[in-house]
């Protein structure tokens, strides 16, 4: 984990809070990120954050996460250095929504992130519900990727050109051929592209983007290109799980249809898991809340205020904050891109 510091100091904190918990739960909560250093990371992660750091191989910053080892813990106020579970725990639906409760059994379902491909991800794929539920006791992965930033040249890998069978899968990874058949996108900001479980992607170098995903880090690697780790060691290949995993069917595209510059409130990813909105904010404007779910909300672009019946929190580019469900409506004000994610 690499510590940061932020140009606010430390710790953010709310500038209202209150004594009781159904009052303190009706405020967005924010949480200190986790810094995922990898032999693919750069350099952009705190820099668009707006915080200090000289490290150079930060390649996700986990913004909100319930998985363990890796949870997020509230960053200042009367609930500092909780855990998200501890507060799923303690709040139940308040925090979650009666039918993200029923359905998950009080787990938190979502993981968000930012992500830096300084260099070029590993192909792989993920395993959906059933699967990752009988061989790893976990949601599976479905996610979706909105591109913040891309150099020139950068691709996303996504899905498949041919179809293939599982014996012709494993003959082009002993050919070593496996990245001739993936599909590849020339990425631009503000694209979309949704990812469900057994598709084969990889994340080509020069891109940065959200990610909005199930609660699960099951990856199966199946090419990464001869590299080897910090150690010296060839990474680990998963090749015969990643098999009983593949979607091996081609479709006609695999970018998803991006938003228009003028909406300023369109759905750009909905599945089963999640559903994620584009919001941009110009001004005052009051955002109300059709699903019994928590809010994810991310700001890629600006600076938006939160008001609130118990205070205000600004939020800037590159934070992120979870409203809880309690919370059924807020008003932003200011002038901002932001992603609104919900279960």
């Amino acid at each position: 984990m690499v510590t940061c510091a932020g140009k606010e100091g430390k710790r953010r904190r709310f500038r209202s809070m209150t004594s009781t918990d159904d009052q303190i739960l009706a405020a967005p909560i924010v949480f200190r990120p986790y810094f995922k250093r990898v032999l693919w990371g750069g350099s952009k992660i705190c820099r668009y954050k707006g915080i200090s750091s000289d490290a150079t191989d930060i390649g996700e910053s986990w913004e909100i996460s319930a998985l363990p080892g890796q949870e997020s813990r509230v960053d200042g106020g009367l609930y500092a250095d909780m855990t998200l579970q501890e507060l799923s725990d303690r709040f139940g639906a308040q925090l979650l929504g009666d039918s993200v409760l029923k359905r998950y059994g009080g787990k938190f379902p979502m993981l968000i992130k930012f992500i830096d491909a300084n260099d070029r991800l590993s192909v792989q794929v993920h395993p959906d519900d059933k699967m990752a539920a009988e061989r790893h006791s976990s949601l599976g992965k479905s996610e979706m990727w909105y591109i913040i930033d891309a150099e020139p040249g950068a691709k996303i890998y996504s899905g498949l050109t041919e179809a293939m069978t599982p014996e012709q899968y494993e003959q082009r990874l002993l050919e070593g051929s496996i990245t001739d058949v993936l599909a590849e996108y020339e990425t631009a900001p503000g694209e979309v592209f949704y990812l469900p479980a057994g598709r084969v992607h990889a994340i080509g170098p020069g891109n940065f983007l959200a990610e909005i995903q199930e609660s699960s880090d099951i990856t199966y690697r199946i090419y990464d290109y001869g590299r080897r780790d910090s150690a010296g060691r060839p990474r680990e290949l998963h090749t015969d799980m990643a098999r009983e995993a593949i979607d091996y069917k081609v479709r006609d595209t695999y970018r998803s249809p991006s938003p228009s510059p003028d909406e300023k409130n369109c759905e750009i990813a909905a599945c089963e898991h999640f559903t994620v909105r584009r919001l941009i904010i110009e001004g005052p404007h009051t955002y109300t809340f059709s699903r019994d779910s928590f809010t994810a909300l991310m700001c890629l672009e600006g600076e938006v205020t939160l008001n609130y019946p118990g205070g205000t929190l600004t939020l800037r580019q590159g934070h992120t904050a979870l409203l809880p469900a309690v919370m059924r409506s807020i008003e932003l004000t200011g002038k901002a891109l932001l992603l609104c994610a919900q279960a």
